[in-house]
């Protein structure tokens, strides 16, 4: 049986224009980052920082810096978990006067166990994250406080199940 390839696409209307959506990429993962939402979801760690060739990940998915362009894109080449062959991606585009469309979307061929990890596990989770980065980057924008989408039950039960799993592996220094 053939893999197939998954995209998985968010985005969201942001009201400022390109020029003061920028540092929402150029600042992912350093001390400065407004768009990760690391209160609630493992943080997103890069060393040596966000530049190309860096490397890290959040929580147990890892990756590398395969390319970007300041405060327009950055796109990640994923390194783990087993069996995720692809990528992910921020992109930030101008949409007229005032406005910039923030778009985050995933390529991937699952393989192996990850055919399974993926429906069940990780997309759930990760479309969790990528709602709650974009309301934050929504409040960034426009000065407010962010607002905080409802977590689906099963969404509250799966970081409930990893909470118990991977604390104590992503707790220990690396």
């Amino acid at each position: 049986m053939s893999a197939m390839t998954v995209v998985n696409e968010h985005s969201r209307l942001l009201a400022a224009p390109i020029e003061r959506c920028g540092h929402l990429l150029e600042d992912l993962a350093g001390e400065q980052d407004r768009l990760w939402p690391s209160r609630s979801w493992p943080a997103m760690r890069l060393s040596p920082g966000m530049a190309v060739g860096a490397v890290g990940g959040h929580g147990p998915v890892r990756y590398t810096v395969a390319e970007m362009a300041p405060g327009r894109h950055v796109r990640f080449r994923f390194t783990g978990p087993t069996g995720f062959d692809g990528g992910h991606e921020f992109l930030l585009e101008a949409c007229g006067p005032g406005r910039t469309r923030i778009r985050h979307v995933l390529t991937l061929r699952p393989r192996g166990r990850a055919r399974l990890t993926w429906p069940l596990v990780y997309r759930p989770l990760h479309d969790a994250l990528l709602e709650d980065a974009f309301d934050q980057a929504e409040a960034v924008v426009s000065g407010t406080e962010p607002e905080r989408h409802v977590w689906s039950g099963y969404v509250r039960f799966l970081r409930w199940v990893m909470a118990l799993t991977l604390a104590p592996r992503t707790a220990r220094p690396r």
